[in-house]
């Protein structure tokens, strides 16, 4: 055997890094089998642990492999499953089972997740299932936010039925809002410790063992955002609209961030200047008071327009004037307006707010036609409440001041839930009605950059043509281009009767279940509540009527799109 030092003396390490490299390494290579020779004992010396996840938007996968790294250090062989890929049955199987699962819409599971959560929630496999899940020990981790009615009923029903079912809760439930990361820190240690974790073995400890190497700058990410600059912001309704949507074009140049088409970007928002001059009238303080917050101390007027969530009031906020939620009490100006005579001392009143989270938008650009660029079409949103303006912090952020401000703090979400077909032949059918053509702008950029044969189908709609036929001129020029093979378009308020996407898909009902047999994928992007529920029930009904099926058979089908991920839906 030759003696030759496994990393050579021309490789870009110290002396003292290539001769505890060569070390390690000669070290693991003397340990491992001849071939021929029983394996080594170190797998079975591991616990197994599945991590299930359910998710609309890929974070709870990225937990549930972050999970998987951790849950490998301390002594578990760890598995991670899509919660498409799993029967209740099944669940069997994997007798210590970590789950972790967001909810969208109204309380609604991930389309990843609904399959197993209606399994799950029916009555038929209960009998079956006592006996066969006594042995399953789990816990769950729940993401959601606390601006819905249903926080985190996903991740609260398998919870609740897993118990039910017989199995073992071995930890409480984690209920996580957007602000995640420590309570879910939390959760999966105190999981991973009630499952019997221990100190990795030798052998695997010593793979992560330090060389004397510089630290690397810190990427942006979340925690760390790109503060990109503003390019455009323009209104893309003309005049006279009930609505107010804008294309916004940042910078990602010198960044480093990529991003796919079907990705979202995180936003951080600032709050309206003149919301926080009305808390700080309603506090009884001119602004320069000095607070603590996560970025350090800052006056009161910084920290509370650029730190601090003043909409819907915390738990701690209400507590701290002596209230319990009531509907009429809806943002932080609010409780402050109802007790007038009540002014806590600005440190006490910052203790009580909840962090500004960042907001995702479907990204509506294709890196590949937008080098160095990513765009965005968000629809600005204002009402009045209680005889009061009130603005969406992240969407007037963007409509009003973020050209002037310069930047905006972004980062980028993946999706790997939302793509378009990695074939360029493949046909594909877009629902996006509203801002919800933003992802779809991004795949026909995106097919056409790269010159991608396949046929292209959009089904678009809002309120009236006359003003809000958002990117008409692109999308017209597509369509004449032949990328843009068929333009359907629903305006509800152009005539008497209201025409919706689903009303078009119903119309085309042979030609489209025809483009399906074909191969196509078929895509949705906007609200969930309403839309892709009636966009989903056409679809059903299409499958029934064009292809002679009876709803059970349109049920398998539409559910045989999903597992083949040829029916993919970026909804919220």
């Amino acid at each position: 055997m030759s003696t030759a030092p496994l990393i050579p003396d021309n490789a870009p390490f110290s002396p003292e890094q290539r001769a505890w490299l060569n070390g390690f390494l000669a070290g693991l290579f003397s340990r491992a089998p001849a071939s021929g020779s029983q394996p080594s004992t170190l797998n079975s010396q591991l616990t197994p642990l599945t991590l299930l996840f359910g998710t609309q938007t890929g974070t709870a996968e990225t937990l549930a492999k972050q999970a998987a790294k951790e849950a490998g250090k301390r002594g578990f062989a760890a598995t991670v499953l899509d919660m498409a890929a799993v029967t209740a049955a099944q669940l069997a199987q994997h007798p210590n089972l970590l789950i972790i699962t967001s909810t969208y819409g109204d309380g609604e599971p991930p389309d990843n997740a609904k399959s197993l959560h209606t399994e799950l929630l029916s009555d038929s496999p209960l009998s079956a299932l006592n006996s066969q899940l006594s042995s399953l020990r789990y816990s769950v981790c729940a993401l959601g936010d606390t601006n819905y009615t249903l926080f985190c009923q996903c991740g609260k029903d398998f919870d609740a039925r897993l118990e039910k079912l017989g199995a073992t809760r071995i930890t409480p439930r984690a209920d996580c809002e957007l602000d995640y990361e420590a309570a879910f820190a939390t959760w999966l240690d105190t999981a991973l410790t009630a499952l019997g974790s221990a100190p990795a073995p030798a052998e695997l400890s010593t793979l992560s063992s330090p060389l004397s190497t510089p630290p690397s700058p810190e990427p942006y990410s979340k925690k760390n955002p790109f503060p990109a600059p503003v390019i455009a912001v323009r209104n893309l309704n003309a005049p006279g609209s009930a609505k107010e949507v804008n294309h916004v074009e940042l910078s990602l140049e010198g960044s480093g961030l990529v991003y796919e088409a079907g990705d979202a970007l995180g936003v951080i928002p600032q709050n309206c200047p003149e919301l926080v001059t009305q808390v700080l009238a309603a506090l009884g303080c001119d602004g320069e008071e000095a607070v603590t917050t996560p970025s350090g101390e800052l006056s009161l007027r910084s920290a509370l327009t650029t730190q601090f969530d003043l909409g819907k009031p915390s738990a701690d906020l209400l507590a701290l004037f002596g209230e319990t939620a009531r509907p009429e009490l809806h943002h932080v100006i609010d409780v402050l307006l109802a007790h007038p005579g009540k002014t806590p001392a600005p440190a006490a009143f910052v203790a009580t707010l909840k962090k500004i989270q960042p907001r995702l938008y479907s990204i509506s650009s294709s890196p590949k036609a937008h080098a160095g660029q990513v765009h965005l079409t968000v629809g600005a949103v204002r009402y009045d409440l209680h005889g009061r303006p009130r603005k969406g912090i992240a969407s007037t952020f963007l409509a009003e001041r973020a050209l002037a401000h310069g930047t905006a703090g972004v980062f980028v979400h993946s999706n790997k839930a939302f793509r378009p077909p990695v074939s360029g032949d493949t046909p594909v059918i877009m629902v996006g009605p509203g801002t919800g053509i933003a992802p779809f702008r991004a795949f026909l950029h995106e097919r056409a950059a790269t010159g991608a044969k396949g046929k292209n189908w959009l089904l678009f709609g809002d309120q009236k043509s006359s003003t809000d036929f958002l990117y008409r001129e692109e999308l017209e020029a597509l369509q004449a281009s032949g990328l843009l093979t068929r333009l359907d378009l629903a305006f509800s308020r152009d005539q008497p009767e209201k025409i919706y996407v689903q009303n078009r898909m119903l119309e085309a009902a042979a030609e489209l279940y025809a483009w399906l047999e074909a191969g196509a994928c078929f895509y949705v992007c906007g609200d969930a509540s309403r839309m892709a529920k009636d966009v989903d029930a056409a679809l059903h009904k299409i499958v029934e009527l064009a292809g002679k099926k009876s709803p059970e058979e349109a049920a398998a089908y539409v559910q045989s799109l999903k597992t083949a991920k040829r029916y993919q839906r970026d909804v919220y």
